[in-house]
């Protein structure tokens, strides 16, 4: 199982590039890095060649400047996994815990991915290399993510079950926007 950090998007909402935006104290990127690192995954981060990153952060795989398009880098990591099953992570998702990593990579299935809040979190999902062509072809079409996704049948974890881990909303907050992250620092204070 390999864990790819994913990190090759610009960062426009948020106004600064997402890898190096301060949480608490450390570069955003490190938190879900830190789950998946304790969880036992071989570790690597898909970025843009430009991306800003903290340094030594991970072994970085570039994928290509274009298109900007989630599904780039899922299919980037995805090709270079050498067959082994990929549990993909958002560079900005700062509470994922390395238990809910952990289960999320044990379902043996295509692809796996987690449902709260009424919506797919395909960005920490698991995917494995008998997705390529269709994924190739939604890339090639610049389908929308999640329409793509649904249409592969994934084994969905839902709600109920990411509960034993946690508040979900907490898990799979991911920070977009100033207001995001801010609200990321209240959460991590204790404030939420």
């Amino acid at each position: 199982m390999l864990g790819a950090i994913l990190a090759g998007g610009r960062g426009t909402r948020l106004d600064r590039p997402k890898p190096t935006a301060s949480l608490g104290g450390r570069p955003l990127i490190e938190r879900p890095l830190g789950a998946l690192e304790a969880a036992g995954l071989d570790t690597v981060v898909v970025a843009k060649r430009d991306t800003a990153l903290p340094p030594g952060v991970a072994p970085v795989w570039e994928e290509p400047d274009e298109p900007v398009h989630p599904l780039l880098g899922i299919v980037t990591a995805v090709e270079q996994a050498d067959e082994r099953p990929v549990l993909v992570c958002a560079c900005d998702l700062p509470f994922l815990t390395p238990e809910l990593v952990g289960h999320i990579a044990r379902i043996d299935a295509p692809l796996v991915i987690p449902r709260a809040g009424g919506r797919l979190h395909p960005l920490f999902a698991r995917y494995t290399a008998a997705l390529l062509p269709a994924l190739r072809e939604a890339l090639a079409q610049q389908a929308a993510l999640h329409e793509s996704l649904v249409a592969l049948h994934p084994s969905i974890v839902d709600e109920q079950d990411l509960r034993a881990f946690g508040d979900p909303a907490r898990l799979l907050f991911n920070v977009n926007t100033p207001e995001d992250l801010e609200r990321a620092e209240e959460m991590l204070s204790g404030g939420a």
